[in-house]
């Protein structure tokens, strides 16, 4: 039953070893692993010439690191490109070879090869600068998850623009803060995107957004063809991307020779307050960390067939859709759409269509597997698959071990990552057939990655006490700045715990050196003068059998301080009471963590990327006006059906 599961929920004991084969791919021992993290810290200098020197550069690297707190410039001196590393430098060997396979969500495919793509590329790279576009101009993309988003993205990289990607679920207002932050003169849309069997209509968002920026800041309008369905052009302003491409004869078109700190892209994220942040990111440091990275935690070689869930107008899209993979010259799965659309066997169809030999995705969608029974995945043959990933917030360890169990036939290694938009690539993990698992744990660091547990006085704690997770010295993956806005981004990430990176998340470090992520830390609630994490209520009610996914917010409490409020999907055909969950906690934890109140819910609000939006639960429990940007969430509806039912 549940209570004899419920022992490892919190406190995980259990430690998984990787299959023979996984071992042998991995080509490193944990005892190697833990000399090359000691030379990465001791000799970074060293190190981290030694893997500049697996890229192009068209200028030698001169100095490593010029880091003047907060501000780090990796590889000065160096020049080079990150196009030409993802595409010209893999042509003589892999001309050939897939570098995207796409599926639309209506079901139509594109593969292109490693010379396709580069054709492309440089094409639509003609277009840009046919239009005025020149090294260090913004460049919005407001795509969906096509092809041409890829090609968008190394077009600008090829001659040195600075791509904002933008998820294609944001709306227009949201569209219209991005691009007067970035200061962008240029926009490739499309028509629309698919979505669940309807039409996102960027297009008409975009002409929305147009409408609130200044006149004459936005000078072209690039449009995709995806849907077909009518949609208004302007003259002088807006024009079709395949007619700009007809028009455009060559496709050659040699890559900028750029400086390392060049920028590469800006990507806005949003908190619950305060302007979205632009986050920038340069192009040499980030290159050498999203290669190595790539590689390293997902052990690819030549053949692979990779599949990360990402869309592209997210960080892990940029990091591990596009630029990770295309760098270490292996196949990139890209699918337009909603895993669950239109039914719940999509991504086991598309694993065993494609042969995907790693799949890269949410724990939000791993839950939802598990919502939907074992007995999908097992109707199709998954046995491409070698490696599995997770990614964007802690995984319960119930979701982890039915992810290893259903999917990974109970012996294929999971690297369960832990990183940032901010940090350009993964920071903690365990490396597939060097590392033993342990459910729930994001792991150990990765080379230069210096993670520290402290208190709000910067005291580093001992093993098995909560604190806050901070990195203490720059890693090439860092973020260069917040955009246009030097002193917010030294204010967030460098002055709550002076001299180093401060996360924003809570953690604990085991003794043996393997790190858990708590959660956001405006997620760990104080319930009576202790501190409970969010994330470990929700592995409690995850570890019953019925419930398919959980939220866990506080509500103010003038007596606790907070209470816990927890919000509950259950799985199809299971009932239970709110008090049985209630009693299951207590049990799993204490009385202290016992809710003091569980709503059950047929959906959580989530953002189109899958993950819960904790925020507009924290004032449904408040019973506050919804108030904040919405126009990431997937059905906003699922608040105002939360409202409701606040009192039944």
């Amino acid at each position: 039953m549940a209570e004899d599961r419920i022992e490892n929920v919190l406190h995980e004991s259990r430690v998984l070893g990787a299959p023979p084969e996984a071992v042998a791919r991995a080509g490193l021992s944990e005892a190697e692993y833990r000399a090359r993290h000691a030379l990465s810290l001791q000799d970074p200098d060293g190190f981290w010439r030694e893997q500049a020197a697996g890229f192009t550069w068209f200028k030698p690297v001169e100095r490593v690191l010029e880091w003047e707190e907060p501000f780090a410039r990796w590889f000065s001196g160096g020049e080079t490109n990150m196009a030409f590393n993802c595409l010209d430098r893999h042509l003589p060997a892999l001309a050939d070879t897939p570098a995207i396979v796409w599926e639309g969500e209506p079901g139509d495919t594109r593969t292109l090869t490693y010379a396709e793509l580069h054709a492309q590329v440089g094409r639509f790279s003609n277009v840009l600068k046919g239009l005025g576009v020149k090294p260090g101009d913004r460049v919005t993309i407001y795509l969906p998850l096509i092809p041409e988003a890829a090609v968008a993205m190394l077009a600008c990289a090829r001659i040195g623009a600075v791509h904002s990607v933008i998820f294609g679920g944001f709306s227009a207002g949201a569209v219209a803060d991005r691009v007067r932050d970035a200061g962008s003169k240029v926009i490739v849309t499309a028509d629309g995107g698919y979505r669940r069997g309807g039409i996102v209509p960027l297009k008409a968002n975009v002409d929305e957004a147009l409408t609130a920026l200044d006149d004459g800041l936005v000078e072209h309008v690039i449009v995709a063809r995806r849907t077909g369905h009518s949609i208004e052009m302007q003259a002088g302003r807006d024009a079709w991307l395949d007619d700009l491409l007809a028009a455009q004869a060559s496709s050659e078109c040699p890559a900028e020779s750029l400086p390392s700190s060049h920028p590469l892209f800006i990507l806005y994220t949003s908190g619950s307050t305060g302007k979205p942040k632009g986050v920038l990111h340069g192009t040499g440091g980030y290159m050498v960390w999203t290669g190595l990275t790539a590689r390293d935690v997902f052990t690819l070689q030549p053949g692979d067939r990779y599949w990360c869930t990402a869309d592209v107008g997210w960080v892990t899209g940029h990091s591990y859709v596009v630029y990770g993979p295309l760098l270490n010259g292996v196949t990139s799965i890209m699918f337009e759409g909603a895993l669950n659309y239109p039914d719940a066997e999509r991504p086991w169809k598309i694993i065993e269509r494609h042969r995907a030999s790693v799949l890269y995705t949410a724990p939000t969608a791993i839950r939802g597997f598990m919502r939907s029974g074992d007995e999908l995945p097992a109707r199709h043959n998954l046995s491409s698959l070698r490696l599995l990933g997770s990614v964007g917030e802690p995984i319960n360890p119930e979701a982890w071990l039915w992810y290893r169990r259903v999917i990974g036939r109970d012996e294929l290694p999971i690297v369960d990552t832990w990183w940032q938009t901010e940090t350009g690539g993964v920071m903690l993990t365990t490396l597939p057939g060097t590392h033993a698992m342990k459910p729930g744990s994001a792991g150990l660091p990765m080379w230069g990655v210096d993670p520290a547990i402290v208190d709000r006085d910067g005291r580093e704690l001992g093993p098995n006490e909560g604190g806050f997770l901070v990195i203490r010295r720059p890693w090439p993956g860092l973020m260069q700045t917040i955009y246009g806005d030097d002193a917010r981004y030294r204010a967030q990430y460098w002055s709550e715990v002076p001299g180093v990176y401060f996360s924003g998340d809570g953690a604990r470090r085991d003794a043996d050196g393997y790190i858990t992520i708590v959660g956001r830390i405006d997620d760990v609630l104080n319930v009576a003068g202790h501190r409970l994490g969010t994330m470990e209520v929700e592995s409690a009610l995850v570890s019953h059998p019925a419930v398919a996914e959980a939220a866990v917010v506080g509500r103010p409490d003038p007596i606790k301080g907070e209470s816990i409020i927890a919000f509950v999907v259950l799985k199809t055909g299971w009932q239970v009471t709110p008090e049985e969950l209630r009693e299951h906690v207590t049990h799993a934890i204490g009385a202290i963590a016992r809710p003091d109140q569980v709503r059950i819910s047929e959906s959580l609000p989530k953002t189109r990327s899958g993950k819960i939006m904790r925020r507009f639960l924290r004032q449904v429990a408040s019973g506050e006006g919804l108030s904040g940007d919405t126009s990431t969430l997937e059905d906003a509806g699922v608040i105002k059906a939360l409202q409701d039912h606040a009192d039944e």
